[in-house]
């Protein structure tokens, strides 16, 4: 049987940083997947895990601040494919690296991902994802240790190992994210990358050459001396899922820990950072 979903569309204005923490207070009361888009966010929860004022305590709804309006209706978990694949454009990425679905034809580039997002995010649509991909592009990844953190669709421990990065791990809290990456990994004939689903407590003891940790800037924070703590010498740290105002945050904390940061990328006020211990 199907899960049923009940699905918001949230039109928001101005839409940052409003759209960050209303992602934000959604998750803390059950909704599990967003999709952003130009106006704003649509955001999903199981209908068995909502209630008529599940958005009583979401407060940036209240804000003066920010004009939020919103409508909703129920989705069945099968209908998802149906919904994005009327959405979802073939992307490319420097002219290297070609992020698909399985129906749209190969543009024979580089490297050439397919995926199917379900309700995880990242399609490469998204700045924070195509940005981490332009940094992957840089990097020597032959026979490194990736970790690809808060993974989504599993889009950048896919390219990681398309680049030669072996063994990897595939990490994400939501259960989406975990199944949906199973799959894309599968797709992709990948053979070298262990999907997981968990937070940041899955890496004691665990040694990576390159972290990738693409997730809201608190997670970030909270988490950050565990990812140092497993990245090996002369290791390189990406982080991205923030803002260019949050740079001054994000850089006192990775520095308290060792880590200098190299460069960053920018694209619609995201940024993408990358680190070296």
């Amino acid at each position: 049987m199907d899960n049923i979903y009940i699905e918001y569309n949230f039109t928001v204005s101005p839409k940052e940083p409003a759209t960050e923490i209303l992602i934000a207070e959604l998750g803390s009361v059950g909704f599990e997947s967003f999709v952003e888009n130009e106006n704003g966010v649509t955001a999903y929860i199981q209908k068995t895990d909502w209630t008529a004022d599940v958005l009583e305590d979401i407060f940036v709804l209240k804000s003066e601040e920010f004009s939020i309006e919103y409508n909703q209706n129920e989705i069945a978990q099968t209908n998802w494919n149906s919904e994005w694949e009327k959405n979802f454009t073939p992307i490319q990425v420097d002219e290297l690296v070609s992020i698909r679905a399985s129906f749209h034809e190969n543009p024979n580039l580089k490297y050439d991902i397919v995926i199917e997002p379900k309700m995880s995010f990242g399609t490469g649509h998204h700045e924070t994802t195509h940005m981490m991909v332009q940094h992957l592009l840089k990097l020597d990844l032959e026979n490194k240790k990736v970790l690809d953190m808060g993974c989504g669709t599993g889009i950048l421990a896919i390219f990681a190992e398309m680049k030669g990065a072996k063994p990897l791990d595939a990490i994400d809290i939501d259960n989406w994210c975990y199944e949906n990456s199973l799959e894309n990994v599968a797709r992709n004939n990948c053979k070298n990358i262990t999907v997981y689903e968990g937070d940041s407590s899955l890496l004691v003891n665990k040694k990576y050459d390159v972290i990738i940790a693409n997730i809201n800037r608190n997670i970030l924070l909270m988490d950050m001396k565990v990812y140092t703590n497993c990245l090996n010498k002369n290791g390189v740290l990406l982080l991205s899922g923030f803002y260019e105002q949050d740079i001054p945050v994000i850089d006192a904390e990775v520095s308290k820990h060792g880590l200098k940061l190299e460069t960053f990328i920018q694209r619609n006020n995201w940024v993408a950072l990358k680190y070296n211990k």
